[in-house]
């Protein structure tokens, strides 16, 4: 298999004070054809965060910073999810099977993680040890994105900042954040507390940096136009982190 399964843009050199990672970037199946039934699940949440790629590369272009972006869809294996969990990857989505991982087994599974997950999370690795050679301190913010609706009931956040750890710069956070606008809950609409930011919390314990995730809400950012503007105003947020050390 020849195909790349991250993307890294920006320049670490350039000294920015992020490193902007985004594991549901796309949909695509880089060895597979979808069936009529997967290309539903594909084109929907299941599949990528709708948005979370547009915003993550006017991130990176507005704070003058760098970003690693996955190449693959997350029903191909889950970034960020641990290798041994359940969900890593998907046999079936409200009792509907899933056709190309209907023989994924657990060599399979094995294979897709050498083959995806584990270049995609060296490319983070090697990136921000790049990053981290250069100017001020660096800080780990992966970028995904939230349905509107979940089981028939309104989500009314607009913005989530999900943190294990550095609490007190959340809390600045949320405060900057609703200085621009946005309704900001804390860790919703899910936890880290609960293991869910697997991808920040690997990669900033090991490296002992700052680290956190954001979700934006796919109705704000489901085009590059609006992901631009909201770029502009969560960007001008993340400024609490500007020079903090970790």
């Amino acid at each position: 298999m020849s195909h790349v399964p991250f993307e890294v843009i920006g320049d670490p050199a350039a000294a920015g004070p992020f490193l902007f990672t985004c594991e549901h970037a796309t949909n695509l199946l880089p060895e597979w054809t979808a069936s009529a039934a997967d290309q539903g699940l594909l084109d929907d949440h299941w599949g990528w965060d709708i948005g979370a790629a547009d915003l993550t590369v006017a991130l990176t272009e507005q704070t003058g910073s760098c970003a690693v972006l996955s190449r693959f869809s997350r029903l191909v294996c889950d970034p960020n999810r641990g290798p041994e969990e359940d969900s890593f990857v998907l046999r079936e989505i409200d009792d509907q099977e899933i056709d190309f991982n209907r023989d994924a087994d657990a060599a399979e599974c094995a294979r897709r993680r050498e083959a995806y997950f584990d270049p995609f999370h060296d490319a983070i690795d090697r990136t921000l040890a790049a990053r981290m050679l250069h100017g001020e301190p660096a800080v780990l913010c992966a970028i995904h994105s939230f349905t509107p609706l979940y089981l028939g009931r309104a989500r009314p956040m607009e913005v989530g900042i999900l943190f294990d750890d550095w609490d007190e710069l959340a809390f600045h956070l949320q405060g900057a954040m609703i200085e621009q606008g946005f309704e900001t809950a804390l860790n919703a609409p899910y936890s880290a507390r609960d293991g869910l930011i697997h991808s920040a919390n690997r990669h900033g314990s090991k490296h002992g940096v700052i680290y956190l995730e954001l979700e934006v809400r796919q109705d704000l950012i489901d085009t590059p136009a609006k992901a631009g503007a909201v770029a502009k105003r969560v960007g001008a947020a993340l400024e609490v982190y500007r020079g903090k050390a970790a």
